[in-house]
Parts: C-alpha cells; structure tokens; sequence
C-alpha cells in the first residue's frame, strides 16, 4: 500500500512540474499584448470562473475562521505569486523565471523550522542544497545574455517563493481539516472578484482586447494557464501538501525548471551543456531529498 500511495505521488508529481513548467511560457506568450499586471489579473479571474460551480458546493460547513485562513491562503499563494510572476517576466526570461521558482523548498524548510518547528533530516538538506545548486548552474548557463537583465525583477521572483513556501506550511498545519479540492476550489472563488475588479476597473484590458493585433490569441494562452496551471494545478498541488510532507511538495519546484528550459528550447532559445548538468543536479536532489531512511 505504501509503494502504491509513493508511486502515485510521484506521479503526481511529475504531471504537476509538466504543468507549471509550461506556465512561464504561457506568461510570456500573454506579455505579448498585455501588461503584467492584466495577466496576472486575468489568469486568476479566468480560475475563479473555472472552479465557480465546484466551490459553491463546498461551502458547506465552513466556520468565518476557515474562510479566513483559505482567503489567506488564495491571497498568498496564488493572486499575489500571479502578478508577481508576470512582473518580473516583463524583463527576465521565463526559462529563468521557471529557474528561479526552485528556491520555494528552501523557503518551506526555513519557515517551517523556525514558525512550526519542523525538523529536517540531514540527507533532506544535502538534497535541497544539491537541487538548488542545479538552479544556480542553470542561471549561469545564460550568463551570458540574461544574467546582466536581472537587475530589480528577479526581487519579485524571490518574494513569490517565500509566499509559496508560507502557503505550503499554512496549509499542511492551519487548516489540515480540509480536503485539497475544497482549499483550491474556495480560496480561488474569494480572491477571483478582486482581479475581476482590478482587471476590469483600473487597466486597459478591453481597449487592448478590441483593438490590439493578437489580442484573443495571446487571451487564450492566459485562459489555458488559469484553467490548467492555476486551478487544476493547484488542486493537486494541495493534495501532495496534504498526503505527503511539505518538503515533498515544494520539491517539485527543482523538475519545473527542466520544462521551463524545454519549452524555451522550443522557442529558439538556446540550450548549453550548463543547462544538462544543472538539470541533472536537479533530478538528484529531488531524489535525496525525499529517499526514505
């Protein structure tokens, strides 16, 4: 039963880093028309419309406190990261982006050990440390021609990691009563008003849509990242939170980089030998980080 239930996560797992590999490109490809902060506001109002009808139905026996604490939790983890995201990726390259995103599990074991006092095994560290020594490879492999573009962007990066990272240990130690689908569903549902009011109220989202050459092309790319990278994604993303150690979870932030890289090789950029090793130091951090004693 234990094998079945650890092959399944990693499974999961793995369609979860497929997923949100390919969301830095589906960013990049909205930035084509629209502002950061319109994408940002888009992809989670175009969420909050998908989930709609499947979090009414979870409303049931919610107390103010869980509403508070999933309210927290949409705003921390998802719409905050949203813009954040976008923002940053108006300068920097989202292979680079998708890099950068690989510092969450560091920020989750820090967080976790001094706000839950959570405790770490010395190979779970030598693999985070590993892992994230991969992502510094894979930055350096683009020296070259990205690292001097990072300049004040690559700050926003950093701080959507360390919302990342307290949203996993909310989760898995605030509200571990709930199920995973009812944490997405709702946390979504509350904060999606907030980007329709943004998006609708104070950007020019409509002007840009009627008249901007690409405009429905490049809404399409953002719709498939709320459906798909935001709401689906998230769904599973909670569950591995709630059925393995948050660590576990955050891990799936070192195989997001190697789809990331992927996806800007298919988009004529280019793919040096660092990017190899770097993403193999990756995968065997992952790896330690999670092998059984």
């Amino acid at each position: 039963m234990t094998e079945k239930k650890d092959f399944s996560s990693i499974i999961l797992l793995c369609i979860l880093a497929l997923i949100w590999g390919t969301s830095f490109i589906l960013i990049k490809k909205g930035l084509v028309v629209f502002s950061g902060g319109e994408v940002g506001a888009m992809r989670v109002a175009f969420a909050s419309i998908f989930v709609l009808p499947i979090a009414i139905t979870k409303l049931k026996g919610l107390t103010s406190k869980d509403y508070g604490k999933l309210f927290l939790s949409g705003m921390i983890g998802i719409f905050i990261p949203s813009f954040l995201f976008s923002f940053a990726q108006t300068k920097i390259d989202s292979s680079i982006a998708g890099v950068m995103n690989s510092l969450t599990p560091i920020w989750t074991m820090i967080i976790g050990a001094i706000l839950f006092s959570q405790r770490f095994r010395g190979l779970a560290i030598v693999g985070t440390l590993i892992g994230f020594g991969g992502t510094v490879i894979l930055i350096m492999a683009n020296a070259e021609n990205s690292l001097g573009r990072f300049s004040g962007y690559a700050l926003f990066v950093v701080a959507a990691t360390f919302l990342y990272g307290s949203n996993l240990n909310l989760i898995k130690f605030k509200i571990p009563h709930l199920r995973s689908l009812t944490i997405t569903t709702v946390s979504v549902m509350l904060i999606g008003p907030f980007a329709l009011i943004y998006l609708l109220g104070f950007t020019e989202f409509m002007p840009k849509l009627m008249s901007a050459d690409g405009a429905w092309k490049a809404l399409g790319f953002i719709a498939v990242l709320g459906l798909m990278s935001t709401a689906v994604a998230t769904v599973i993303f909670n569950k591995l939170v709630k059925t393995n150690s948050p660590l576990f979870a955050s891990s799936v932030t070192y195989l997001i980089p190697i789809v990331a890289v992927m996806w800007g090789v298919l988009d004529d950029e280019h793919l040096y030998l660092g990017h190899y090793i770097g993403m193999i130091a990756i995968i065997g951090g992952v790896y330690l980080a999670n092998r059984k004693r």
